[in-house]
């Protein structure tokens, strides 16, 4: 069957987004890949328009398509038994939920609001009035006013990464010996800042740091095959 991923494009073809850095992962943990990448605007969600819905990502696979990070990561979990798993077991499953949660609703805000400005840079062209108006809306403020002040406030965002810290202080990943989904579901968001800023938000001695540079050389150093900046 022929598959394809539709991922929100940046400048220059450019792909930073969290939730699809989490499918690019979980695709070549199983072993597979997208026999097309189509880059999709943050203004102009017509190429996914045959969903019915406007997240990112999407998969297509043959005749079955799939929206939101997680539930293609729980597809292609059902629809490859045979390969790698993600999960390891319905319990893992449903850590893997929690974690995405956590995620989701306890980092991903104020890790974004210390680089909206940043990331304004790298997105496409002809989004960048509508991302400008969009997250300024959600956000209250100015891209320029959100991000001001990071420096202070990064502080605080490397306590709330206590748990994390703590897990990888006693072993090599989230998942334990080997990588699952539930790592790279945090390697999402971490990938991220490492695209679109110079900005240091985690901290060279940090074992978060290592497992960061570790979970980019997986896959034949998969992650590292987009433009970043040294941090």
């Amino acid at each position: 069957m022929r598959m394809v991923l539709y991922e929100l494009a940046g400048r220059d073809n450019f792909r930073f987004s969290p939730p699809c850095w989490r499918t690019l992962m979980a695709l070549a943990h199983k072993g597979l890949a997208a026999d097309e990448r189509v880059p999709v605007k943050f203004s102009d969600k017509s190429p996914i328009a045959f969903s019915g819905q406007d997240r990112i990502p999407v998969l297509s696979d043959g005749d079955t398509w799939v929206a939101d990070s997680f539930e293609i990561a729980c597809y292609l979990e059902d629809a490859y038994p045979d390969r790698p798993s993600l999960f390891g077991s319905d319990r893992g499953r449903a850590m893997s939920r929690f974690v995405n949660e956590w995620t989701q609703d306890l980092l991903a805000p104020g890790l974004v609001t210390m680089l909206v400005r940043d990331e304004w840079d790298h997105v496409h062209a002809d989004d960048r009035d509508c991302f400008r108006q969009v997250r300024e809306q959600r956000f209250g403020d100015t891209l320029e006013n959100l991000q001001a002040g990071r420096d202070h406030r990064v502080h605080a965002f490397r306590e709330r990464l206590a748990p994390l810290r703590a897990s990888l202080n006693t072993q090599a990943f989230l998942c334990g010996e080997s990588p699952a989904y539930a790592d790279y579901i945090v390697f999402g968001l971490f990938q991220f800042p490492r695209c679109v800023s110079a900005f240091p938000f985690i901290e060279r001695n940090d074992p978060i740091y290592a497992w960061r540079e570790t979970m980019l050389d997986l896959f034949d150093g998969l992650g590292r095959q987009v433009p970043s900046y040294p941090v």
